[in-house]
């Protein structure tokens, strides 16, 4: 079933719970799993990044002043519940954005990518966001598919390691 009444909320900051189960969530962030970054608190292994209650404020008040970066969770309105979070970060200079967009594991195949997507491109034309880009691997064939279905294109390849094993980007 494809869902579509989702909107792009601001988190208040006692709303970050959602953001830190995201990070810590094994099956949500395994994409992230192998890499060599230098991520605070990331664990190679899973791809989950730690992120403590004690962090919150800081992290919030950081993020949320700074005018160049958009961060919103992706609220499923019908289901009252939050499905995954996209954000970009604009440089001021060229005005292009890098993005993300991270749908919660048992959320994901239901259009809710695509939906998000579609919304996160509206809000980067807003703030005079010029293109966005974001780094895919090849293997991740159902994001990079809705990523060309709206326009975006291969700008580049090029190899990283993921567990020590080439993969291309």
């Amino acid at each position: 079933m494809v869902m579509n009444n989702i909107k792009l909320v601001k988190p208040k900051l006692k709303d970050l719970w959602f953001r830190a189960q995201c990070l810590s969530d094994e099956k949500t962030m395994e994409y992230n799993a192998g890499y060599n970054v230098s991520y605070q608190g990331y664990n190679y292994n899973t791809g989950c990044i730690e992120f403590k209650k004690e962090d919150y404020a800081k992290w919030y008040n950081t993020k949320f002043k700074n005018p160049n970066f958009y961060y919103a969770y992706i609220l499923d309105v019908d289901k009252n519940n939050f499905v995954g979070y996209v954000n970009f970060n604009k440089d001021e200079k060229t005005n292009l954005a890098t993005m993300g967009i991270v749908i919660k594991h048992e959320y994901r195949g239901y259009g809710y990518m695509r939906l998000a997507l579609n919304q996160l491109i509206k809000k980067a034309k807003t703030a005079k966001v010029y293109a966005l880009t974001d780094t895919v691997p090849k293997t991740r064939v159902g994001a990079l598919k809705v990523f060309h279905d709206f326009g975006f294109k291969t700008t580049s390849e090029f190899e990283v390691l993921k567990f020590g094993k080439p993969e291309i980007v």
